[in-house]
């Protein structure tokens, strides 16, 4: 791990907005692991999941679009870098209990910058996408909890949310 005082890597001396220079960095194999959570009422669940129904649809819908939000993180994020994908994909469960889908984004590369937004920005984007396909039954849906979940790779090395 890093032993560097914590700083805004961001922001230049003086305060203003910078895009990090990881042109002297060697690149090394890192990835990112994110998730969040999209919790609907018993009905727009129950319509989700029922055999036959759209679950399919859904939850293919907001995997492809977390795979293209990961792609093109550096056009949504303005100090991204833009980097090479190794891997971008998406797994999902779902919480018959809560009337939860979990939603789990992973981002790999080899490269001198790590895929931690990549890896949030997939996870959300696939929140938002079954937010989207299934407003209609419940306006009340909450995406909740996206966070880094994992990450290793690079200078700072493994680091794991508690």
């Amino acid at each position: 791990m890093s032993s560097s005082t914590p700083a805004l890597s961001h922001l230049d001396e003086s305060g203003q907005i910078r895009m990090v220079d990881v042109g002297d960095k060697a690149a090394s194999d890192r990835v990112a692991i994110a998730r969040g959570a999209v919790r609907m009422n018993a009905q727009a669940y129950a319509l989700l999941t029922a055999p036959g129904q759209g679950k399919g649809e859904v939850l293919n819908t907001a995997r492809v679009a977390a795979v293209l939000a990961a792609k093109r993180c550096a056009e949504l994020i303005p100090l991204c870098h833009s980097l090479p994908l190794s891997f971008a994909g998406v797994d999902f469960a779902l919480d018959d209990d809560t009337h939860t889908v979990e939603v789990r984004a992973t981002c790999r590369t080899h490269y001198t910058t790590g895929v931690e937004m990549e890896a949030m920005t997939a996870a959300s984007v696939a929140a938002l996408t079954i937010y989207d396909m299934c407003k209609a039954a419940d306006k009340g849906i909450v995406i909740e909890q996206i966070r880094l979940e994992y990450k290793a790779g690079g200078k700072s090395g493994e680091w794991r949310h508690n």
